[in-house]
This record gives C-alpha cells, structure tokens and sequence, in this order.
C-alpha cells in the first residue's frame, strides 16, 4: 500500500486544491437558470440528485441479491449510500470539491434496471437491433431527459461538470480521433453531447474518479460482506486472497474469540481503510508527479489519478475472481439470473406489441406515431425504471406463470 502524506491532507481546513472544480465557475447547465443565494451548483445539483425519482427507485432495485431473504443485504440505493460516502472522504483528502464528488456518486447508478447486471444483460439482447442498453447512458437520458418534476425543462438540468462526471467518471468515451474506447458511442450519450458536448476524449474531474473508484471499494468490500451473511462465502474462502487473509489474521490476533458477525466487520472495516488509504496514497503520488495546476489540467494529463496502486489493483483482480467464482456464478445465482432474464425479456415482448399495457407512462397515448426503433426505445426506459418488485408483480398480471426468483 502507498503511504498517505498525512500532513497535507488538510482535513477540517475548508481548503481546495488548485486542480479541484470550482463550483462558482461551473460551466454551467444546458438551459441557464438563476444561481442560489444558499447553495452552490454543485450543491444544487446534488439535492436534484437525491430528490429525484429515479432515487427513490433504487432502494427497491437490486445489487447481488435479488429477493433476498432478509433486510441487511445491499439495495442498489444503499450501494449508492456507501459509494458516496466513501468519495466524499476521498474527495475531502484530496481537497477536491466533495459536493461534485457525492452528487456523480449519487447519479452513477440511476440507469441501472431491475435485477441488476442480469436486466441490463437482458434489456441490451432484446434491444440489439434498436441501439441496445447500457447503463451509464440511460442515467444520462434519464437525467436530461426522463425526470419530469420542473415546469421549465425535462429531466434535472445538471451541470456540465456532474454530467461529465457521471459520463465519463471510467475514463474517455472516444479517443482523440473520434473511435469509442469501449466500442461504439451509445446514441444517448451522442445525441446529449451534439447539444452540450461533454469532451468526451477526456479524462473526467478529479470528483469523478473519486467517485468510480469508491465504487470498486464498495461493492468489492459488501459484496464479501453479503456473501458471507448468504452463505455462499466463508471465512476459508477469504483466505485464496493474501490480503484478506492478512485482515483476517489481524483480527484475530488481536480478538481470538470474536463472534462471527463481528469478525466479518472488523475485516470490511479494515478493508475499506487499507483501500482508501492506498488511493490517497497514489494519488497524491500521481499529482506530485504530475503537478496539475488546474481542473483543465487533471483532464488533459492523460492518466487516472485517483486510482489503485499496482500492488492494491492486483489485490483489486483477486477480491473480483473471489467474487465472481464463488457468488456471481454460483448456480443458485446463476438459476436466479435466468428468471430475472425472463421476466425482463417476457416484458419487452408483451409492451411492444401492446404498449398500452405501460398504463403509467406519459408517452402511451403517442404510441401510433412512433417508429419500431423509437417504440423500443421507450418500452427500454420504462423496463429500465422499474424496481424488482414492480417487474415481478407486472409479469404476474400478464403471465400465467412468473418466474420464481428466492
């Protein structure tokens, strides 16, 4: 793990970075709109976020665990909770703006659909010839476009900095010459940036990457933790990854009689320091190395900054194999998935030849004047919106029999 340089830190100071964003600089929002006497638009944008629909919708969506039998596993909402709060620490150590930071980590998973990675997977096969799915531009089509809560506009009319954020928070969409760095642009995201072009060859804001990689500390540390409570990770387990087991050691080294579910916290806990740590460390590395003297700069550098160091990023590798080997292709998992894929897939299949069965979205009654292509497109932002139980409950009324998904 890199060492944390401590004393430049500045906690409690109040005070930014030169490369940090400047919230009373923003380059504004795609409709301008009076600033706030009380907040800053970094601020503002982050109570829209909370405030949204697609918000609430999340604490009924899932992470890994659909249906779980029990109240204590992660939601996506709560997921969501946890990214925040680890880049605001992230952002606070870095001396970055921590509202843009909490504001891109509160957005980053609002296009996420039912049932998780499985919807997306299943939402994205049945809109291959329409465009296909993915998230990251359905949370910017449902940010600039689906939310209708103001008089003035659709969607929340966010700044340029948290939509660069939540767009481009992995890193560059395009390459200098205009070719996707992870195939080709999703037309969302073309179609937003023809109208507020969002830079797409660069890297994003420092808040950003704090964001993506709260995200990996996150889900690596509960997913191992809801593992654990699910049963389908033990403590023996834990050991195939050196880091872990070093965790594991420690505590019980230091409490040899600790019951099981404190032990299981003591180890994430620990394991969220260690990571948070290692990022802090690298990337005040990474600055010195590269001695950004403004927001522009971090963009332009070429680099993430806020990253793993090589020895934690293959700590990184071995906690996502532990992961994926043991949870997310475990056959009672992968059973569950085939359901989950069912339902989204049956859906698609009943709404497109019948849209008025959507008897709660605004469009229906315009149906007759869509193309297939846009009539898709639609009948993929209502799957995408729904939660599990709603998915679950509308495939109930419109089969005779629903996938059973405990």
């Amino acid at each position: 793990m890199v060492a944390v340089d401590r004393k430049s830190l500045g906690y409690g100071s109040g005070e930014k970075a030169v490369y940090a964003a400047d919230p009373w600089a923003s380059r504004g929002r795609l409709l301008p709109e009076d600033g706030s006497l009380t907040r800053s638009e970094f601020q503002r944008d982050r109570d829209r976020i909370v405030h949204a629909t697609a918000f609430r919708r999340l604490k009924h969506k899932t992470q890994v665990f659909i249906s779980p039998d029990g109240d204590h596993f992660r939601t996506r909402l709560t997921h969501t909770i946890e990214v925040a709060q680890i880049a605001r620490a992230l952002a606070r150590a870095l001396k970055v703006d921590e509202d843009l930071a909490e504001g891109v980590a509160l957005v980053h998973d609002f296009g996420h659909t039912p049932f998780g990675h499985t919807g997306e997977d299943a939402l994205d096969e049945v809109l291959r010839p329409y465009g296909g799915f993915d998230h990251n531009a359905q949370s910017l089509r449902i940010v600039t476009k689906l939310e209708r809560r103001y008089a003035d506009f659709d969607g929340l009319n966010l700044t340029w900095e948290t939509l660069e954020g939540l767009v481009k928070h992995n890193g560059p969409l395009l390459t200098p010459e205009g070719e996707g760095t992870r195939g080709p642009l999703p037309q969302p995201i073309r179609d937003y940036c023809a109208l507020h072009d969002l830079e797409l060859s660069t890297f994003a804001s420092l808040e950003a990457q704090v964001a993506a990689i709260a995200d990996d500390i996150a889900y690596n540390t509960h997913d191992i933790d809801d593992g654990l409570r699910a049963g389908y990770l033990t403590f023996d387990m834990l050991e195939e990854v050196p880091f872990l087991a070093s965790l594991m050691k420690e505590v019980r080294d230091r409490y040899p009689h600790l019951e099981p579910s404190r032990f299981t916290h003591e180890i994430t806990r620990r394991q969220i320091t260690r990571m948070v740590e290692d990022v802090i460390g690298f990337a005040q590395q990474n600055l010195s190395e590269i001695r950004p003297r403004s927001c522009a700069d971090v963009r332009t550098c070429g680099r993430v900054i806020a990253t793993f160091s090589p020895a934690m990023t293959e700590t990184d590798r071995l906690i996502k194999k532990l992961l994926f080997s043991h949870i997310y292709r475990h056959p009672e998992i992968m059973r569950i998935r085939a359901g989950a894929a069912q339902i989204v897939t049956d859906l698609f299949g009943a709404y497109m030849e019948n849209p008025s069965l959507m008897r709660s979205h605004y469009w229906v009654q315009h149906i007759a004047g869509l193309s297939q292509p846009g009539r898709a497109r639609h009948v993929g932002d209502y799957l995408a919106g729904m939660t599990d139980s709603y998915a679950i409950r509308a495939h109930g009324e419109l089969f005779d029999r629903t996938p059973d998904l405990r």
